[in-house]
């Protein structure tokens, strides 16, 4: 379901993005994906609207608009399936990032796997190409501000503010810092683009709801191959939509960020796995 909603997601932005800007697309993605949530907020009642941590639902606002209007304008001017693939190199830029912020130990493997990962997206977006695209760099600066994303969410939320709370918040955030930029950008939607952005809007939070409730009912590393069913998916949207056919350095470097994802991806987890056996053996001595 997530990868389906995301490939519809990406395609809408593309098209969308062909006449709109990457702030204006941005702002109505988040400014309809607080239209749709108002409901269950109000059906939850007050308490609904309580954030504890509006400090933390601030940051989180400032980098998704930086990260979803970067990945907007580098959607609209690139092929699908390249923007896919940079996608998947969002726990590269985890790893560092939760070295500097969280103070967490990362083994040699992790590095290793992360430096073959850089490696595809140089491979991927290929630089020193005649027909290399300046906007690679934006899909490349939203990745980075995505995984930034998931470090402050690790640091500064915790269990007692809810998925609901925290979606509603980062939309309405969102919408409101992105408001100027779109405005300073503004071309008037027809009813066609509003409607695309609705479902956009829509959608995001959708996805966002159905990647929670997958991680509670399996680990991680069981549902990573079936995201990149999405590079599937967005190479046919783009072939059948924009006549896009992937490029060779993109199946090339493909081929290099995603056994590097999954190599982080079941490293982590064998590793979270004995933390907890540790874990659960301490308690038992303790209880003993």
């Amino acid at each position: 379901m997530v990868c389906i909603v995301s490939s519809l997601n990406d395609t809408l932005t593309k098209y969308v993005g062909s006449r709109l800007s990457g702030a204006e697309v941005a702002f109505f993605r988040f400014f309809f994906s607080t239209i749709v949530l108002l409901p269950f907020m109000m059906a939850k009642g007050k308490g609904a609207f309580v954030t504890h941590y509006p400090k933390a639902q601030c940051i989180r606002a400032i980098l998704l608009v930086l990260a979803m209007t970067t990945w907007s304008y580098g959607v609209a001017s690139l092929p699908l399936t390249l923007a896919t693939t940079i996608s998947f190199t969002i726990p590269f830029f985890i790893l560092p990032l939760a070295k500097i912020f969280l103070k967490e130990h990362v083994g040699w493997q992790r590095w290793a796997a992360t430096l073959f990962g850089f490696l595809g997206i140089m491979i991927s977006i290929h630089p020193s190409g005649a027909g290399f695209n300046p906007m690679a760099f934006a899909l490349i600066i939203s990745a980075f501000m995505f995984a930034l994303l998931d470090v402050v969410n690790k640091k500064l939320l915790t269990d007692d503010e809810s998925l609901l709370c925290m979606l509603f918040y980062s939309g309405l955030g969102s919408a409101v810092l992105g408001f100027i930029p779109a405005v300073l950008t503004w071309q008037t939607p027809t009813f066609q683009e509003l409607l695309f952005l609705l479902i956009l809007g829509g959608g995001g939070s959708l996805m966002l709801f159905c990647i929670l409730k997958a991680y509670a009912a399996t680990e991680v590393s069981a549902l990573q191959p079936l995201r990149y069913a999405e590079f599937v998916l967005t190479s046919f949207f783009g072939l059948v939509i924009f006549q896009e056919w992937p490029a060779i350095s993109t199946l090339f470097g493909a081929a290099i960020i995603i056994p590097a994802t999954l190599y982080i991806t079941a490293y982590e987890t064998r590793q979270q796995r004995k933390k907890w056996n540790r874990e659960e053996l301490e308690l038992k001595k303790t209880a003993a």
